[in-house]
């Protein structure tokens, strides 16, 4: 019985001996692609609202309510017309009262002044009354002043884009009631990040994408980047030029795209085949990993300067701890 068993124990571990060379060497299934020519374009991105060239905000400096308002959402007024009064009843009550007690100063003033002619008060008594009036004549010419920030008027010539608030409501502090400007030309306004604004000149080209017009092609031109940035946020303000033709309006967001340099015919890799500057080349049945110089990233592709020729082809994505030489069974990536 024993030398049986010794016989079927040989038996197995010479079928397990027989196995594992084919479970060592077997091709490792892999999928390749071809690199492709193409245009690679160095893209910088960031966030824009659409705005006119030309406007201005129209907020009250004190919170009061609102008792008249003109009804001229998008049409034309003219410098100093008035948008909207607010309630100063007791601003006008206030401003009475001083009023009374100036003509009040001024009379005592006068007759101070008369008996100080007869020498019958000092020179003293009449500083004091001139002193009084002189106080009172500058608390009047305030209040007036201030009751001229009761009404609202248009800062510049211009058609008012937008008008919010109604009569009855109380207009806070920073409240905007309204907007006058220009509705051409338009620009579009972005915050770019402080790594990003060194590679970014006046005059570049810009592509744009709106969720309004996903199929339209939109572009704009670098037109201003603001000298001081944001030390807080850490961007910088660009503006961007729109052409007059230009299907966007006012308060639309977009997204901005930044063309800083292109690449024409280059050799182009998806970026998901490249582990840092490696490659996995497919030469015969075997994997082969080789070291490249790239150029143009973006979030979709590769430019390869060298270290790749149109012929070859590569595994993608790259295969995470394939051997160098390993064999593989290649099959075609789907297209991109």
């Amino acid at each position: 019985m024993r030398p049986g068993r010794y016989a079927i124990g040989a038996a197995i571990v010479a079928a397990v001996g027989a196995t594992v060379p084919w479970y060592l060497f077997r091709p490792v299934p892999v999928s390749v692609f071809a690199p492709k020519r193409g245009d690679a374009a160095e893209i910088i991105y960031a966030d824009g609202v659409v705005e006119p060239r030309t406007w201005a905000k129209v907020t009250p400096t004190i919170a009061e309510r609102i008792v008249e308002q003109c009804n001229c959402e998008g049409e034309r007024v003219a410098k100093g017309d008035v948008l909207a009064r607010l309630d100063d009843t007791e601003a006008r009550a206030a401003l009475g009262e001083l009023q009374a007690r100036l003509t009040l100063a001024q009379e005592e003033y006068r007759r101070k002044l008369a008996l100080a002619e007869r020498s019958t008060i000092s020179e003293q008594e009449v500083d004091r009354a001139r002193s009084e009036l002189g106080q009172l004549e500058a608390l009047v010419a305030g209040r007036q002043a201030r009751l001229a920030t009761y009404v609202l008027r248009a800062p510049s010539a211009g058609q008012v884009l937008r008008q919010d608030g109604e009569i009855g409501e109380v207009a806070d502090l920073g409240t905007v009631l309204f907007w006058v400007g220009e509705p051409k030309p338009l620009i579009v306004t972005a915050d770019v990040n402080e790594e990003d604004i060194p590679r970014v000149e006046v005059g570049q080209r810009a592509l744009l994408r709106s969720d309004a017009f996903r199929n339209q092609k939109l572009e704009a031109t670098v037109d201003s980047i603001t000298p001081k940035g944001d030390p807080v946020t850490k961007t910088y303000r660009v503006r961007f030029r729109l052409p007059d033709d230009t299907p966007l309006r006012i308060g639309m967001s977009t997204d901005v795209n930044i063309i800083v340099r292109v690449s024409h015919d280059a050799l182009i890799i998806p970026t998901v085949a490249l582990e840092g500057a490696k490659v996995a080349v497919i030469a015969g049945n075997h994997a082969k990993i080789r070291e490249v110089r790239t150029g143009i990233r973006g979030a979709e592709g590769v430019e390869v300067l060298s270290g790749l020729e149109d012929s070859d082809r590569l595994v993608t994505p790259f295969p995470a701890g394939l051997a160098d030489g390993a064999r593989v069974r290649a099959s075609a990536a789907p297209e991109r």
